[in-house]
């Protein structure tokens, strides 16, 4: 039996325009996009309806399962609250961001990491949850567990992404060692003479184990069609290693730099929501509207706010001159889908999935009203 649900007198947002009038959903898929139509159905009342989001680097679900030192929640329980989360933020596609290799300073355990994705696939086989959910590796390669704790997800296929990074002080995302202080001494309550060895040892262990954990990783990935993403590179020698590595997605480029290198080799320059929202990198790195004004920014990930996806879409199509509300809207939406081989979604489109977010704008502020996933109602 056919299910279908016209939406009707809506701003409806496409690859390149916005048309007034109604969608026709048929079976879980967008059947027609229909300009000034006076169909019967659900009245939208004006609102705009854009694609689904998708979000490919969101930290917020280690969060709901370890939410204070040593404590652990229901790992089922915890991915439905994250779930909930997302999907009232208007996502409907979801890369969960799972830490692969750790240091003993860190709360959670490899073992801790393998749960949550086994309760997300559990999760998913039982239909329990509201946004597709996916799972992204951010494989700290500075770490000496790392391919260890990488081996845990031999053979899952709902793998779609795997990030090379090094925290590390000295380089990359902490350059400035005031920044990394901020982050760790104060976190650990280290002396001074505590903090020197600590940072000492972190840039030993990257200088031994990042250059051979990056190749393992990459051939691996390329093996079983993972995408890759590089992470915080700051220099065109870090892009360039990128690029040789086969990596297809700039994760939060510290510099104007690097982000410029990376847009000329065909990469997608990936950036997060806070910091176009803020204005700022909180960790005093390039920020995210300067790459947007200067046409250097592709893609945008919640990173650890959920909601500042489709809030810093409304915002660039708002202030930023040269980005149309189309334009920013395929930031959280077509061009992060596009990057890990999800084509069937992410644009309102005859014959794409019916993934779609109906929303209202009050005060500058995107107010999230219905969404759906194929078709089905899920917020």
């Amino acid at each position: 039996m056919t299910a279908e649900t016209v939406l009707h007198n809506a701003r409806i947002v496409l690859a390149d325009e916005i048309v007034e009038g109604s969608l026709v959903l048929r079976d879980g898929f967008i059947a027609g996009i229909e300009a000034g139509s006076s169909r019967n159905g659900e009245d939208m009342g004006g609102d705009y309806i854009i694609p689904g989001l998708v979000e490919l680097h969101t930290d917020h679900l280690e969060g709901h399962y370890a939410p204070r030192p040593k404590v652990r929640w229901n790992p089922i329980a915890a991915v439905l609250a994250h779930d909930a989360q997302v999907a009232t933020a208007g996502i409907t596609t979801v890369l969960d961001a799972l830490r692969v290799g750790m240091d003993e300073d860190a709360d959670l355990t490899s073992t801790d990491i393998r749960k949550l994705a086994d309760a997300i696939e559990d999760s998913v086989q039982q239909d329990r949850l509201r946004a597709d959910h996916f799972i992204h590796l951010r494989c700290e390669v500075s770490a000496p567990d790392c391919l260890r704790a990488f081996a845990n997800f031999d053979g899952d296929e709902r793998v779609k992404l795997a990030s090379l990074m090094d925290h590390a002080p000295g380089q990359r995302q902490f350059v400035n060692l005031e920044t990394y202080a901020y982050y760790y001494q104060r976190k650990l309550k280290l002396t001074d003479r505590d903090f020197k060895l600590f940072c000492e040892k972190r840039m030993g262990e990257s200088a031994v184990n990042s250059g051979p954990n990056r190749v393992h990783i990459a051939a691996a990935c390329h093996e079983r069609g993972i995408v890759l993403a590089s992470h915080d590179d700051a220099t065109i020698g870090h892009v360039g290693e990128a690029i040789e590595q086969g990596v297809r997605v700039a994760e939060f480029p510290t510099t104007e730099e690097a982000a410029r290198a990376s847009k000329e080799a065909g990469l997608g320059v990936l950036m997060g929501a806070p910091n176009v929202m803020r204005g700022a990198s909180h960790s005093g790195n390039v920020s995210a509207r300067t790459l947007a004004s200067d046409g250097l920014l592709d893609i945008l990930s919640s990173d650890y706010i959920p909601f500042s996806l489709i809030q810093s879409a409304f915002f660039l199509g708002d202030v930023v001159e040269g980005i149309s509300l189309p334009q920013a809207v395929a930031m959280v939406s077509k061009n992060p889908a596009d990057a890990v081989g999800l084509t069937d979604r992410g644009v309102i489109e005859q014959g794409r999935r019916a993934d779609l977010v109906r929303v209202r704008v009050d005060d500058h502020v995107p107010v999230v009203r219905t969404v759906w996933r194929q078709g089905r109602r899920v917020a």
